[in-house]
């Protein structure tokens, strides 16, 4: 089995453009939640979301013809690519052949599916609909597209399992290179920010509503937390064989050192706990890791009631009197949904290069399981060191992965 190493990353979300934004944003503790007022508007029960705001669509480096089948998540996820390939070092005749391979998580298209039907009722004919729509629309339309501009050659496809999409995809593909499938792997995850994806979401009443102050709604762990704000935007990994890229000189970010994976089997929307812990579990067991070689946990915390009763459920099940430190980067973020897997990984190497442990802002008040979790809340200058990264999904879908930032 191959080690795998980490060494590009790239981000687009609420809380910046490009690494080094993001990277304060961490560190100041800084929310990228706003009330949205087209949702406002719309009669939505909660009009709050993590915002991007001032992405460049016309200066991305794209024709306006490669534009025509990409939504705007995945010229999102172009960008953030590209700042990994560059952080990474990587050209592109590196990455055009068969040992290289791009895996991202996504599970929904939702404006481009609406789009089309609306110019068919409205036209009464399916005339009227741009070609771009028929890719545009598809789950994989993050793959299939910068498949083509990128020229990979290897693997290529898309992962679909709700808000654990962009875990699983950096575990399958760390998995491919530890078996020697890959020798690289381009790989994150992407969500798009609009109200049609996020319509029932609203409907389930799932969100909070605490729109008088939008930077203190998302509340993981927190005794008054009433719900999960929506966000989004894409973020992008390099994994590499860590002796091929020891080879070249690149810089080794980190390494991740096992993907563990399980189901709940149990609800389609209340996660037990069990089965996330059952994930941890398997993660550990794959590194040949104790709890105690843990240094801090990443956790999933969407600021729901349930989620997060599960999840401390698990953290404190596993970590038992002994403790590990956990953060919940959501209270800044909002939930990023399908992309969230992917993005802790890169704001966990924007930490560690910051040498900071980012802080779970909005804690005041534990319950009665999240009394049992070591919460980081104040701000701080220790490095997370091995951490351990927890996403789940719908139908009790869950993702874990253990990375080391040491440098070891």
């Amino acid at each position: 089995m191959h080690r795998v190493a980490v060494t590009g990353i790239g981000i687009v979300s609420c809380l910046g453009l490009d690494l080094d934004t993001v990277q304060e944003s961490l560190k100041q503790g800084k929310s990228g939640i706003q009330v949205v007022k087209e949702r406002e508007e719309l009669g939505f029960f909660s009009p709050l979301s993590g915002v991007i705001t001032d992405f460049d669509y016309a200066g991305c480096g794209l024709t306006r013809r490669q534009k025509k089948t990409m939504p705007n998540f995945t010229i999102q996820a172009y960008s953030a690519v590209t700042q990994a390939l560059q952080t990474a070092g990587l050209t592109a005749e590196d990455i055009q052949n068969s040992r290289t391979g791009l895996i991202f998580g996504n599970d929904s298209t939702a404006r481009a599916q609406v789009e089309q039907a609306a110019i068919t009722e409205q036209d009464a004919s399916t005339s009227g609909i741009s070609s771009g729509y028929c890719f545009k629309a598809m789950t994989s339309t993050i793959t299939l597209n910068l498949n083509v501009l990128l020229g990979v050659r290897g693997a290529s496809w898309s992962i679909s399992s709700a808000c654990s999409s962009g875990g699983h995809a950096i575990g399958q593909a760390a998995d491919l290179i530890a078996l020697g499938r890959q020798d690289r792997v381009i790989c994150g995850g992407a969500q798009e920010i609009n109200w049609q994806s996020l319509c029932s979401f609203d409907a389930l009443e799932a969100f909070s509503r605490r729109i008088d102050a939008p930077e203190k709604a998302s509340r993981p762990f927190d005794a008054g937390r009433d719900g999960l704000v929506p966000s989004g935007g894409a973020a992008a990994v390099i994994l590499e064989r860590y002796d091929l890229a020891v080879e070249r000189g690149a810089t080794i970010l980190g390494e991740l050192e096992a993907y563990g994976f399980s189901s709940d089997g149990s609800d389609l929307c209340r996660p037990n706990g069990e089965g996330l812990q059952s994930a941890m579990e398997d993660a550990l067991e794959r590194a040949q890791l104790q709890p105690s070689d843990i240094d801090l946990v990443s956790a999933h915390a969407t600021s729901t009631p349930v989620g997060d009763k599960a999840e401390a459920f698990a953290i404190s099940n596993l970590f038992g009197d002994q403790g590990v430190n956990v953060t919940a980067l959501k209270s800044m973020t909002g939930h990023e949904l399908w992309m969230s897997g992917a993005s802790q990984v890169v704001y966990t190497i924007l930490q560690a290069q910051g040498g900071f442990t980012a802080r779970t802002i909005n804690f005041e008040t534990s319950d009665e399981m999240s009394e049992k979790l070591r919460l980081v809340v104040e701000s701080n200058t220790t490095a997370p060191g091995r951490v351990m990264l927890n996403s789940a999904g719908f139908g009790g879908t869950n993702a874990c992965l253990i990375l080391n930032t040491r440098g070891e």
